[in-house]
């Protein structure tokens, strides 16, 4: 018969160590997370200025005539006042942007311009 005999020997297990960081480490980890964010961000306020300002002349004079917004009235109903033999929307499309507007909200007494393509059947 055979036997086995195992010894158990106990190893000392070496302590597990935390990763400590001194002052200046701490120092060196803020400087390189805090680096490409304030690039990013210079960068963004330097190259974010450029589209507000522009040296065009803007529309020269005569390729549009001005109406003024009655109350109830809406881009629909202009456009199809405006240009009756047109399609409402592609006069409403031309509107928009000639006049850089945001939504389809207008107020009475306001004056918008209104390309002179459809000013003809006025």
């Amino acid at each position: 018969m055979t036997t086995i005999d195992t010894t158990w020997s106990a190893r000392p297990i070496a302590p597990r160590t935390r990763l400590r960081l001194t002052a200046r480490g701490r120092r060196a980890l803020a400087f390189v997370v805090a680096l490409p964010v304030s690039a990013a961000m210079a960068i963004a306020v330097i190259s974010g200025g450029s589209a507000l300002a522009g040296r065009e002349a803007g529309a020269p004079e005569g390729t549009f005539s001005a109406v003024v917004v009655a109350p109830g009235d809406s881009l629909w109903s202009i456009a199809e006042r405006v240009a009756p033999g047109a399609d409402p929307r592609d006069v409403v499309d031309a509107i928009v942007r000639l006049n850089a507007l945001d939504g389809a909200g207008l107020q009475a007494g306001q004056s918008l311009a209104i390309p002179a393509d459809y000013a003809t059947g006025r």
